[in-house]
Parts: C-alpha cells; sequence; structure tokens
C-alpha cells in the first residue's frame, strides 16, 4: 500500500470520526445534512458488498466494516437519537436528481456488467456527488460551524490524496482505473470553493459561508 492511499483512508476516516464526535458532543446536528450522509452510506453499502465474497487483507476488510458501521451510526444519530436538532427545513436538496442518473450511468458505463460491478460503479459516481446536499446546505443557511468546516475539509484532502494514488498506482503498477479517476476529479473540483474559503477564513478563526 502506498502513502497516499494510506493517508487517504486516514483523513477518510477523520472525517467521519469529527462528524460523529461533533454529533454526539453537542447533542445535536445542526447544520449537518442528513441527506448527504444518507448518501454516503448508500454508497459504503453498494461498494462493500464484497465482503461477503472476497478477502483481500484485515486492513481491508476492517476498514469497510468501520465504513459501514460509522455511516449507518451517524444516520442513526440524525434521524432518530437526535432528530429534534435536525434540520430539515434546510436539508432539501432533490437527491434523486443525483441518484438517478447515477444509477443510470452505472449501467451505461461500467468495467464489467454484471450486478457486483454495476453497484461498485454506482458507488463511485455516486460518492463524487454525494457532498453537494451539505454544500446545498451551507450555501442556504449562509455558514458552517466550524467543527463541521473541518469534516468537510478533511473529506476533501480523502479525495485529493486519493487522486495521487491513481497517478502512484499508475506509475509504480501500471493500473489505471478511468472510472475512479474521473469520478475523483469531478469530486475534487466540488471542493475547490470550499479550500479557499477554509483556508481563508476557518484557519482564520472566522465562520465558513458559501456564496448563495
Amino acid at each position: 500500500m502506498n502513502i497516499f492511499r494510506l493517508t487517504g483512508d486516514l483523513s477518510h476516516l477523520a472525517a467521519i470520526v469529527i462528524l460523529l464526535l461533533k454529533i454526539w458532543k453537542t447533542r445535536s446536528c445542526a447544520g449537518i445534512s442528513g441527506k448527504s450522509q444518507l448518501l454516503f452510506a448508500l454508497v459504503f453499502t453498494t461498494r462493500y458488498l464484497d465482503l461477503f465474497t472476497s478477502f483481500i487483507s484485515l486492513y481491508n476488510t476492517s476498514m469497510k466494516v468501520i465504513y459501514l458501521a460509522c455511516s449507518y451510526a451517524t444516520v442513526y444519530l440524525i434521524y432518530l437519537k437526535f432528530k429534534a436538532t435536525y434540520d430539515g427545513n434546510h436539508d432539501t436538496f432533490r437527491v434523486e436528481f443525483l441518484v438517478v442518473p447515477v444509477g443510470g450511468l452505472s449501467f451505461l458505463v461500467n468495467h464489467d456488467f454484471s450486478p457486483l460491478e454495476i453497484l461498485w460503479t454506482f458507488s463511485i459516481y455516486l460518492e463524487s456527488v454525494a457532498i453537494l446536499p451539505q454544500l446545498f446546505m451551507v450555501s442556504k443557511t449562509g455558514e458552517a460551524e466550524t467543527i463541521t468546516s473541518h469534516y468537510m475539509f478533511a473529506l476533501g484532502v480523502y479525495r485529493t490524496l486519493y487522486l495521487f494514488n491513481w497517478i502512484w498506482r499508475y506509475h509504480f503498477e501500471g493500473f489505471f482505473d478511468l472510472i475512479a479517476i474521473v469520478a475523483g476529479l469531478v469530486q475534487t473540483v466540488l471542493y475547490c470553493d470550499f479550500f479557499y474559503l477554509y483556508i481563508t477564513k476557518v484557519l482564520k478563526g472566522k465562520k465558513l459561508s458559501l456564496p448563495a
């Protein structure tokens, strides 16, 4: 495993832990898009169905189980445990505009027309846009709490590091996955404005706000 994948995985895990701790410690999910978290839970569910069919390594299996458990724990906290604090009035992004096109694309453009491969491809495409409801919610409310900004930044770092992971793998292993790379580029581009605002505002002690 190369350093970019390892640090990317750790950044991804850090983002999830930051979000869970934020919700648990404050006993509130204010400012968190439940729709984004549902999409991420769907991403992990469709991507890791191979848990039942193949074993790559203890690390690989452990990370898959952790991602699945944490994503469903987050959804539980938002929609059940702390439902009263969930701001559904601002979490209004139409997720069907993401899920339906992504589902269609995964049937049309994939590596192999088999159920597991189509679902894996669906998860790759969906992950690239799953943060949109959260970004939309931030732009609608006008600002994001600092801890929420840290969560989003860690997710963006994870995606950026994975682009370097693909470069490393192509250079040293000759491995090239166009679907994953293009989806990763799309996701990274979505974070560009956020990265700029995070560096210029959040790191200077100001609240982050996105243009409406």
